[in-house]
């Protein structure tokens, strides 16, 4: 009898719970097949990590506080050591990107920040509060100090604002074994010649001849001069603040950084013409691919014009930023963009303070245009006709007479000036009519007010040639349009969404979008605002007719 109990069927347990947990228990067999991962090369498994830390590739110019990232970083890097730790033929394409942008944040951007707050809290409780940051800087400098080659690596290094104010030392030895860094978060005292900061930049001029950004505030002068020296030749961007020297210095520095390609010059009341001019004995003004100009009141732009008449500066200038130049108005645009055939970008920032002389101006024309910030303010807004007005005026003509063909962005501090694009004049569609005025090409407007915090986006999509709206097989061409104030109540309020079409005439006309049609302003009630839609009865008797309709705007009736 005991030898035939070995053939029975073992009993399932009667308690639930039992069996639930033997199911949980339950693993599958592990695959003890060849490892496929050997077949993936390289540059696979390069494009694998760089997904795993995006951060890694991140090879921007800009500090840490302007350069952020989507996810948790300081997760996506230490995901990243634990690939380089997994095989040793990850561990050189892994390392490799570890190493190459390192960036330190404050905290966790992620739930785990709430855990590691706990345990830091509690650590702290018998002696000093630890600093995250400082601690893995701390650790930085001991990796890259007992490992020259990983210090080789690093190439960018971006760290929190409180940290590169309080760890100058700390940098400084880690600056020190780091020969081909080109990028570094470093404290505002090292940009103004601050005393406490010489040891890091002896450290970063020894050591690191390949920095490719640096900033001179005011009392940085000296640091500035020192480049003669033959330190940081392969600067590319060099941005000036407050700064005192003489042009003709300025000049000899600028002269001998082959590499630089942007400048940006801020409150440098000294500049003017003069210091774009070609002058014999002392180095061209060199040409750039971006330069930033912002509160130069002696700068016109005659000086710029011919700045730009060297056909070198010409072929070069992509982007050009103007900021609060009061020798630079608006009516003076049109001379730099006749002048910079090759721009792309123009970014122009003023006040105004008087509208725009009844004289004829020339428009703003340019057919290498892409992209243009148009930020014109008023400075009195309490008159009844904003000095602004005029100017935006302006740049409704310069586009309705097509000369921005290329034009394809427009951002402006008007939040009224999409509807007078809409509002264009309608011109006869007749066989033997000259073209059509108007842009052809399609844009996107984006435009807010003084007290907006974000754009609101305009796509227009202008006729063809003939003034027609084209083919509807593809769909109307349609855009979303969405005013700071809407288009009235009956289109929904404030985040109701209608779409501009060519009206057939050479204008435009805003009709509602897809799947959402307009409300008769009869129908709103007060009780319910602009933003609680109509019920399905309420919709039927209003089309069919059976209700009162109170507005022309209804372009369904």
């Amino acid at each position: 009898m005991g030898f035939m109990k070995k053939f029975r069927r073992p009993k399932s347990p009667k308690n639930k719970d039992l069996r639930t947990r033997a199911r949980d228990d339950f693993q599958f067999p592990a695959y003890s097949g060849p490892d496929q991962t050997r077949r993936l090369d390289d540059k696979i498994l390069r494009r694998i990590f760089e997904q795993v830390c995006p951060h890694a590739m991140d090879e921007t110019f800009e500090s840490s506080e302007e350069s952020g990232h989507d996810g948790c970083m300081s997760c996506d890097t230490r995901d990243l050591a634990h690939c380089a730790l997994t095989k040793r033929q990850w561990y050189g394409v892994a390392a490799g990107l570890l190493y190459r942008s390192v960036r330190i944040d404050a905290v966790h951007y992620c739930e785990l920040e709430e855990v590691y707050a706990e345990q830091r809290k509690r650590k702290s409780r018998g002696g000093d509060e630890v600093d995250p940051p400082t601690m893995r800087l701390l650790q930085l400098c001991r990796t890259v100090r007992d490992n020259h080659h990983i210090g080789g690596r690093v190439r960018f290094l971006k760290l929190p604002y409180m940290t590169r104010e309080s760890c100058k030392a700390d940098l400084a030895r880690t600056v020190s074994v780091c020969p081909n860094l080109e990028y570094i978060d470093l404290p505002d005292g090292f940009y103004n010649g601050d005393a406490s900061c010489h040891t890091l930049r002896h450290e970063l001029q020894a050591r690191c001849p390949h920095i490719r950004k640096m900033k001179y505030n005011e009392g940085g002068e000296q640091a500035l001069e020192s480049l003669l020296q033959g330190y940081w030749q392969e600067l590319r961007i060099v941005e000036m603040n407050n700064v005192k020297v003489e042009p003709s210095l300025l000049r000899q520095v600028f002269g001998i950084l082959p590499w630089l390609c942007e400048v940006s010059f801020s409150n440098l009341a000294w500049a003017n013409d003069s210091t774009f001019q070609s002058v014999p004995g002392i180095p061209d003004f060199p040409a750039l691919d971006t330069l930033k100009l912002e509160r130069i009141p002696s700068l016109t732009a005659e000086g710029l014009a011919q700045y730009l008449s060297n056909p070198a500066c010409r072929d070069t200038l992509r982007t050009l930023k103007i900021k609060d130049c009061a020798g630079i108005p608006v009516s003076s645009l049109h001379i730099i963009l006749h002048a910079a055939t090759n721009l792309e970008t123009l970014e122009y920032t003023a006040t105004a303070a008087t509208p725009l002389p009844i004289d004829p101006i020339p428009p703003l024309a340019s057919r290498s245009l892409c992209k243009l910030n148009y930020e014109i303010i008023s400075t009195n807004t309490n008159q009844l006709y904003s000095p602004s007005a005029s100017c935006y005026q302006y740049l409704t003509t310069s586009l309705m007479s097509n000369s921005l063909p290329h034009l394809r962005q427009l951002y402006v501090r008007d939040p009224d000036f999409p509807e007078s694009l809409t509002l264009a004049p309608p011109l006869r569609p007749f066989a033997d009519a000259p073209p059509s005025r108007g842009f052809t090409q399609p844009l996107e407007v984006f435009s807010k007010g003084l007290d907006e915090l974000e754009w609101i986006f305009t796509s227009i999509i202008p006729a063809d040639g003939y003034g027609r709206r084209g083919s509807m097989s593809g769909g109307r061409p349609l855009s979303s349009y969405s005013a700071s104030k809407g288009l009235g109540p009956q289109w929904g309020g404030d985040a109701r969404k209608s779409v501009v079409v060519p009206n057939g005439f050479g204008g435009f006309l805003a009709v509602p979008a897809d799947h959402e049609r307009p409300r008769s302003a009869g129908n709103l009630s007060p009780s319910h605002g602009h933003s609680q839609s109509l019920g399905e009865a309420g919709i039927r008797a209003s089309f069919m007719g059976h209700q009162k309709r109170s507005s022309r705007a209804d372009l369904w009736r």
